[in-house]
């Protein structure tokens, strides 16, 4: 199709805004499903994305629009993640976009991830089109939110678009504004193929199936392909469009948005950002790419039984082609035996990852207590990054260790700041300003450390303002910090899965804490289980989870005092003999109980 009637574009917005169901009337409007074949959130394909009700993945689908004066537009939608762990997807999805639709549910207004998506589409030189959703809904406050849209971006408040996705009003003008609004892409047909990878995915058949929005040239099927960042070659098995099925045809052309087959089996051999060219004929110049995902969060994953280690490495290798921001690396634990620590953007997508290898792989796995990446200067100079506390060195070997800050920004009802004041407080926040947004909103910008918030801050949040406060944050810069290595012995052993990284001023109470919490889900043994918390060689806090007791005296109804004595002496030797050779199964409840210690 002629460039001048192609639009790209994708649909932005803060969780549950309604975008997905934007999607699914866009979708009916343009008559790309039929109405047999329409289902509630049709781009959000796996099961995990239907029970959350978010968006995981980005989708891409092909719509034919024909416009009031009879002209037929292809409108590419490239349907975005909407939480802050998946930035990074929503980044790839507007470097292969020209134009963004805004939605902000009119119930809620401008939300923290409104903000930082805005922020992104910008940074892209994006078209923004604004819609006001939910208007359906009594508690709408559609003029409030317009003049909002208007402070932050400019575009005049009766300029933003009336919707109800639910009911379908106002869609046909977001369909409108998008061919009026929306710049066309400007690739040259006559020029060198450029095709620009946004996300991939693996197919048992057809090998590594790459999508792609073609820049200059044209794709076509058969074609002899070379990618220019990593040098791989390969054959385009089959060329074709999301309608949101894939749906096979001959060529892709400048502007347009589709896959290519690779028939690659090696996962490795491609990574998104890429630019594929032709063999025979290759562009001078690469695509930029995308800013490589850096993990924020990592975690151990071992699998309950020793031998799914394989399956787990491959079931690893495959995920991670479809979620280029995951990254992994073997590792060997005294208490789990082999696994792998695994880097994430954030404890959702920890979550994500782990459910979807438990039920798309049949693994059994248990998941370490999350931890971020420190820096630590040693005594010679050397500078070192960890990510798991067991690797910590010696403290007589460190001169300085650093940790990373994060900015967050929480939009807040104003009489909620009190508790969020408090709860950034109480997680070593430095407050950086606040601004009132209105009447009833503000906006509260801290600088926290990531170890404070990426367990339960969300959470803790959410219930200290009734859900009613959203948040945002990006990374700042790393800081010096008075750290330390906190170690859990259980029986007298250490268990290196159960070590944190916490600051000197808060491990005694973190300490007490997960021993405490320990005793609980700990079973008892024949003999006593001494848990303890120690800082290098100095307990800190310790629990005694009991023996289970015999009554050995029971069989013994009178005489002397020394037939007592005797019985209860042969059986603390027993115990004393069990406990040199015994084992204490820690279950999988001893590790998820390092992410609650903050409810003690």
């Amino acid at each position: 199709m002629d460039q001048r009637f192609i639009r790209n574009f994708c649909i932005i917005a803060h969780i549950d805004h309604g975008k997905s169901t934007l999607s699914d009337r866009l979708l009916e409007l343009t008559g790309t499903l039929s109405a047999r074949e329409m289902s509630e959130q049709v781009l959000d394909q796996m099961d995990l994305e239907r029970e959350r009700g978010i968006t995981i993945k980005a989708k891409a689908v092909r719509m034919t629009y024909t416009a009031p004066d009879g002209q037929a537009y292809e409108l590419n939608l490239i349907d975005t993640p909407g939480h802050v762990d998946f930035t990074y997807e929503v980044s790839r999805a507007l470097a292969a976009c020209e134009g963004a639709v805004l939605v902000i549910d009119a119930t809620q207004g401008v939300e923290a991830q409104t903000l930082s998506n805005l922020y992104l589409a910008l940074e892209h030189d994006l078209a923004i089109v604004p819609v006001a959703n939910k208007i359906d809904l009594p508690s709408a406050q559609t003029d409030e939110v317009a003049q909002e849209v208007e402070d932050l971006t400019g575009i005049e408040a009766h300029d933003v678009l009336r919707v109800s996705a639910k009911t379908g009003e106002g869609v046909e003008a977001v369909l409108r504004r998008i061919v009026e609004h929306v710049p066309p892409p400007h690739g040259h047909h006559g020029r060198p193929l450029r095709a620009l990878i946004f996300d991939s995915h693996y197919d048992p058949y057809k090998g590594v199936i790459a999508y792609v929005r073609i820049v200059d040239g044209t794709l076509g099927c058969g074609d002899q392909l070379r990618l220019m960042g990593q040098g791989t070659e390969f054959d385009a098995l089959e060329v074709g469009v999301f309608r949101p099925a894939m749906v096979a045809g001959r060529s892709l052309e400048a502007g347009e948005v589709g896959y290519v087959a690779t028939g690659l089996k090696t996962i490795r051999d491609i990574s998104v950002g890429d630019t594929i060219t032709l063999l025979e004929a290759p562009a001078e110049q690469a695509l930029a790419g995308y800013r490589p995902a850096k993990p924020m969060v990592f975690a151990g994953l071992y699998p309950v039984n020793s031998d799914d280690y394989g399956p787990l490495r491959d079931a690893l290798d495959k995920l991670r082609l479809n979620d280029a921001s995951l990254t992994f690396e073997p590792e060997n634990s005294a208490a789990l035996g082999f696994g792998f620590r695994c880097g994430f953007l954030g404890l959702l997508h920890l979550e994500i990852v782990q459910e979807r290898l438990e039920r798309e792989y049949d693994l059994d796995l248990v998941t370490t207590a999350p931890s971020v990446e420190y820096h630590i200067v040693r005594q010679d100079g050397e500078m070192v990054a960890i990510d798991n506390p067991a690797e910590m060195p010696d403290e007589s070997q460190i001169t300085e260790i650093q940790e990373p800050w994060m900015r967050i920004s929480v939009f807040a009802p104003v009489e909620y700041v009190g508790p969020v004041m408090e709860l950034a407080v109480a997680r070593r926040a430095e407050y950086e300003r606040m601004e009132y947004l209105d009447e009833k909103r503000v906006l509260l910008n801290y600088y926290v450390p990531l170890s404070e918030i990426i367990v339960d801050f969300y959470d803790q949040l959410k219930s200290r303002t009734r859900g009613y406060a959203s948040m945002d944050y990006a990374f700042a810069d790393y800081r010096p910090a008075d750290l330390v290595k906190l170690d859990v012995l259980v029986n007298e052993e250490p268990v290196d899965a159960l070590s944190l990284i916490v600051h000197r001023e808060q491990a005694y109470t973190k300490g007490l804490a997960l021993v405490r919490r320990l005793k609980q889900v700990i079973p008892p043994q024949m003999f006593t289980v001494p848990i303890q918390a120690a800082l290098g060689s100095r307990v800190i806090a310790r629990m005694t989870v009991k023996a289970l007791r015999k009554d050995v005296l029971a069989k013994c109804y009178g005489g002397d005092i020394t037939r007592k004595r005797k019985l209860l002496e042969k059986q603390r030797e027993g115990k004393r003999r069990m406990k040199r050779l015994g084992r204490v199964e820690i279950p999988q409840e001893a590790f998820m109980a390092l992410l609650s210690l903050e409810e003690e």
